[in-house]
């Protein structure tokens, strides 16, 4: 219950500044939402991104999924919830940038790479993470390939970075996401948050690297 109460508060604290304060903001967003971003990142909850990011309501719209996966295109039978939110995005809300946002220590990925999940698949319990996670299986070879020597945290910290350049690849084979990416509407971003040290890195494609966005505090004062 002790939780509970501290959502309501939350809650009434959000109210007084948005509807109290500030109404101005939701006297806008009543008439509909126009953000500029798309934010596709892992729904663990430390890495909430509008909190990270220091967003207001109506900055972001935001996928959140175990590991911040991005399927490739695919048109079948099965339900396509993050598939259809990238298209609604893109499409009816036409963002100017897609970001995908990883993270340090993501489950997700550390289940990828320990193969934690049942093989084969058992109808009466059906492993709906390992077959997502699957989606980032060509990273978790990349790294066994490259770095077949290297300590278990060095591994998974590189499977996290590899995952994220395989959705960004997997956004394009989108084709509402080619289009405005070739009429050059659209940007990609990969986004790192390294929750231990409290950095922000992003891929550079020219670096072939990700680099530091943001650098720990510690280098700052120093």
């Amino acid at each position: 219950m002790h939780d509970l109460e501290r959502f309501i508060d939350g809650f009434q604290r959000f109210q007084r500044q948005y509807f109290a304060v500030d109404p101005a903001l939701y006297c806008d967003l009543r008439q509909g939402q126009h953000p500029s971003t798309l934010l596709i990142g892992c729904c663990d909850s430390r890495v909430d991104p509008a909190q990270l990011l220091g967003c207001d309501p109506g900055d972001l719209f935001t996928i959140r999924n175990v590991a911040n996966l991005v399927p490739p295109c695919e048109i079948g039978r099965s339900h396509q919830g993050v598939s259809s939110a990238i298209q609604f995005a893109v499409d009816q809300l036409a963002v100017s940038r897609i970001i995908v946002l990883g993270h340090a220590q993501c489950g997700g990925i550390r289940a990828l790479f320990e193969q934690r999940f049942a093989e084969p698949a058992d109808p009466a319990r059906p492993d709906f993470i390992g077959r997502w996670v699957r989606i980032a299986e060509p990273a978790r070879r990349q790294v066994m390939r490259q770095m077949p020597d290297a300590g278990t945290a060095a591994q998974r910290r590189a499977c996290e970075l590899a995952a994220i350049l395989v959705s960004l690849r997997n956004l394009e084979t989108f084709p509402w996401v080619r289009r405005r990416l070739e009429a050059g509407e659209l940007t990609l971003h990969g986004w790192y948050f390294d929750l231990d040290a409290g950095a922000l890195l992003a891929y550079s494609p020219r670096a072939d690297a990700f680099l530091p966005l943001v650098s720990p505090l510690l280098e700052e004062v120093r």
